[in-house]
This record gives structure tokens, C-alpha cells and sequence, in this order.
């Protein structure tokens, strides 16, 4: 098979894959720092690399569903459901990483550009993701903006969600 008809068909095949899917095998260190070196080769207009990535696994990513849940109760009070708040524990849980996706706005370029080179950056991501049969997907809850502090979001920066990753379950 040619580079074209296999980049054809991991194209093809990327797809959102959710926590509930994943197994519970790890994924190797390599194949993660594979995966997210992917993401710099993305197109950024000055050179700029918008992009900040944090990878959360084990006791962190177990702190950073503990943070979640008691941010969606806090801001929910009249709207909370319980499933809602168990389902963001068992998502994040049920990954064997997370990766906070945060854009770093520099001033030189207008910022739909750097937002958009932080979206192909993730692409990137979902396409190793792809080729190395990892499941992944991109979330983008609101609760992400009150992660500012545990993220250590500069003023010119923004959390645009969460990248989830697990070994997919075979069938």
C-alpha cells in the first residue's frame, strides 16, 4: 500500500472513541509522547505553537475527576444530576490518560488563527491516535473554563476541553 492509501485510510477510520470503550490496559509511554510529538507538526501561522498540552495519568488524572466533579457541583445548584457529576468521574477514570488542550494567544496573529492551529494540532493527535489503534476523543465541557488555577492558565491562554485516550476493548 502506498503513503496515500494508507493516510486515505486512517483518515477514514478516525473516529470519536469514549472512556466507555476503553479498556484497561495502558497505553505505552512511547506511543503517548508519539502521539502528542504529532501535534507540533501542525501549521502555525509565525511559528507561533500554540498549543500546551498537560498528559494526566494515575493519581493526577484521579485528582483531576475529583476537581471536575466538585466544579460541576459547585456551579450546578439548581441543575445538578447525579449522573451527569458520576459520569465525569467514570470518563475520566476509565482513561488511562487525559490531556488538558490549551491555547497560548501571542499577540501575532489574530487569535481564530492560533485556535485553529491548536485544532489541527489535535487532528494530529486523533490520527496517531488512529494509526496506532489507540481510542481517543475531544471534550469541551464548560466546567473546562474553571480549571484556570489546577492548569496554570495564563491570562493569555484558554482550556479549549480535554483529550481522552484509552486502549479500545476488543471485540
Amino acid at each position: 500500500m502506498n503513503k496515500a492509501d494508507v493516510l486515505k485510510e486512517i483518515i477514514e477510520q478516525r473516529r470519536s472513541i469514549f472512556p466507555k470503550d476503553y479498556s484497561e490496559k495502558e497505553i505505552p509511554q512511547e506511543i503517548i509522547g508519539e502521539i502528542l510529538n504529532s501535534a507540533t507538526f501542525a501549521p502555525n501561522h509565525k511559528r507561533t505553537k500554540p498549543w500546551r498540552f498537560k498528559i494526566f495519568k494515575g493519581e493526577e488524572k484521579a485528582q483531576l475527576a475529583s476537581e471536575m466533579q466538585a466544579i460541576y457541583k459547585a456551579s450546578q445548584p439548581e441543575l445538578f444530576l447525579e449522573k451527569k457529576y458520576n459520569d465525569i468521574g467514570f470518563k475520566i477514570n476509565k482513561a488511562d490518560a487525559v490531556v488538558s488542550i490549551v491555547v497560548n494567544f501571542s499577540g501575532m496573529v489574530p487569535e481564530w488563527e492560533e485556535i485553529a492551529a491548536v485544532s489541527m494540532a489535535v487532528q494530529n493527535m486523533y490520527l496517531t491516535c488512529t494509526a496506532n489503534g489507540i481510542g481517543c476523543y475531544w471534550s469541551s465541557p464548560k466546567i473546562v473554563d474553571h480549571l484556570k488555577d489546577s492548569l496554570t492558565i495564563e491570562e493569555n491562554q484558554k482550556c479549549l476541553g480535554l483529550f481522552y485516550m484509552g486502549e479500545v476493548k476488543s471485540i
